[in-house]
């Protein structure tokens, strides 16, 4: 019941708490958000939010970007906090800008994966990844 209390955290624990935290996350992102931005471009990319006034359809590229193949990047944990950081981009900018102004209902999903990808982007990919595994 003392350890249960503890402070204190193992290596091992640590590495499988960052994989979990990727995996879950990761494929969460790119099975409920990624791909659906892939199945439904046609409809999307004359109306998704344009910030930097690049165009929708641009916008819409980058933000695919973001959450199919940075997703992966970071379920594989390769190059983790690049993908991390374009990740924490995109939510940040879903949920201080695009969605300002709506109920907590309206963007707490965006706000749970910046806390998540923040979460990734500071303590890095752990050591079951493949930036491991590569000696980064």
């Amino acid at each position: 019941m003392k350890k249960f209390f503890s402070t204190a955290y193992s290596e091992g624990a640590f590495n499988i708490a960052t994989l979990a935290l990727r995996l879950t996350f990761g494929l969460l992102l790119l099975i409920d958000h990624g791909l659906g931005k892939i199945t439904h471009f046609s409809n999307l990319e004359y109306s998704f939010f344009d910030l930097f006034h690049v165009g929708h359809r641009i916008s819409l590229i980058l933000c695919i970007f973001a959450e199919v193949f940075c997703s992966v990047l970071v379920v594989l944990g390769l190059f983790t906090r690049f993908a991390a950081l374009a990740l924490v981009i995109n939510f940040g900018v879903a949920t201080f800008i695009a969605l300002k102004g709506q109920p907590l209902t309206g963007h707490e999903s965006a706000a749970t994966y910046l806390a998540a990808f923040v979460a990734i982007l500071l303590v890095g990919p752990g050591r079951i990844s493949v930036d491991s595994a590569m000696g980064k």
